[in-house]
């Protein structure tokens, strides 16, 4: 959810009364629970024209939606047997219907990094990965911060080497998880794991244990290593970051810099940057950008690299929130 609709959110379900509030937080994710809990707590009044307005505005959505079918999963599972043949449409539908995660993983879930860290603490790396590959990466970042440094690499390189997870293959946990996966057999597998949900994890953990782990795996496998490290939170991903974020990092960033960097960027990127600077900070960086003649595309990533060295710092700091080389010629 963005802020405005967060907010909006928050009114309304205070609107709603206890009771009724509580039914609707038992459709949500735990992080959709966590905002939406947190932006309630920090409302103190609101408006009558605010609630007025929300009110409208629920009232003019739900108006103009209409349950077209009332067993939606059935519909699209019958609709692609129909068109793909029972064999396509059964792969397809294992990825569609994945959302529907089984009763021990989502328990996890609710549950906070230290508690997770604790009840897998004795369990096999491999285990463990499979496991982990089912939660948010924030949460499986929080999960690894709390384990030992050795117990940590071994499972980010299996999180990384992971081309997808069999039912059979957790069977295991089935003492500490009472069920793990709903289907059984029948499930197939899912597309989870992987270089990029290791990249995605490993930008959450902080510099100092990234560098760990990047280099434990790189001892092991130096091109699997170059690959996280390749996925891992690029320049371009800076669109991704909010705009106070993006207004704490341009604190830290000198303008010459900026227009080296940003001289390999895209459209969308060098408008965010502008858009979150004064109009005559953004004049002067629009003018030399303009006037700057090829560079070097080497320079370019070298201050890339270096921007998004400050990136990182500001998120260990807590300043910045996260969440994702070529030829030497000239940009």
């Amino acid at each position: 959810m963005e802020d405005q609709g967060i907010q909006d959110a928050a009114i309304f379900l205070m609107s709603l009364g206890e009771e009724e509030a509580a039914e609707v937080f038992k459709h949500f994710s735990p992080k959709e629970v966590q905002k939406l809990g947190e932006t309630i707590s920090a409302m103190r009044s609101v408006p009558r024209e605010r609630v007025q307005e929300v009110m409208g505005k629920f009232t003019d959505e739900a108006a103009s939606q209409s349950l077209l079918v009332s067993d939606t999963n059935g519909y699209v599972k019958s609709v692609l047997r129909r068109a793909l043949g029972d064999d396509k449409a059964a792969l397809l539908i294992d990825r569609i219907m994945a959302g529907n995660d089984v009763s021990g993983i989502e328990s996890l879930k609710w549950m906070d990094p230290l508690s997770i860290a604790e009840l897998l603490r004795n369990e096999h790396p491999q285990i463990v990965a499979a496991i982990l590959v089912h939660l948010e990466s924030d949460l499986t970042a929080g999960v690894l911060k709390n384990f030992t440094e050795r117990t940590r690499n071994e499972v980010m390189l299996r999180i990384a080497t992971l081309e997808g997870i069999q039912p059979a293959a957790l069977n295991d946990l089935n003492e500490v998880l009472y069920r793990v996966l709903a289907g059984g057999d029948k499930v197939r597998k899912t597309s989870l794991g992987g270089v990029q949900t290791a990249a995605d994890i490993l930008n959450l953990m902080g510099t100092a244990i990234e560098g760990t782990v990047i280099e434990s795996i790189r001892l092991l496998d130096g091109d699997l290593a170059q690959k996280i490290t390749d996925k891992m939170f690029t320049f371009e991903d800076l669109l991704k970051l909010d705009n106070k974020s993006v207004q704490m990092i341009l604190k830290e960033v000198s303008t010459d810099a900026l227009v080296v960097s940003l001289k390999g960027s895209s459209v969308e990127l060098r408008e965010l940057i502008l858009s979150n600077m004064s109009s005559r900070a953004a004049e002067g960086l629009r003018e030399d950008l303009e006037s700057r003649g090829p560079i070097r595309l080497s320079e370019v990533e070298g201050q890339q690299k270096e921007i998004l060295k400050i990136v990182r710092r500001l998120s260990d700091e807590g300043s910045v929130v996260l969440g994702g080389g070529g030829d030497d010629g000239f940009v």
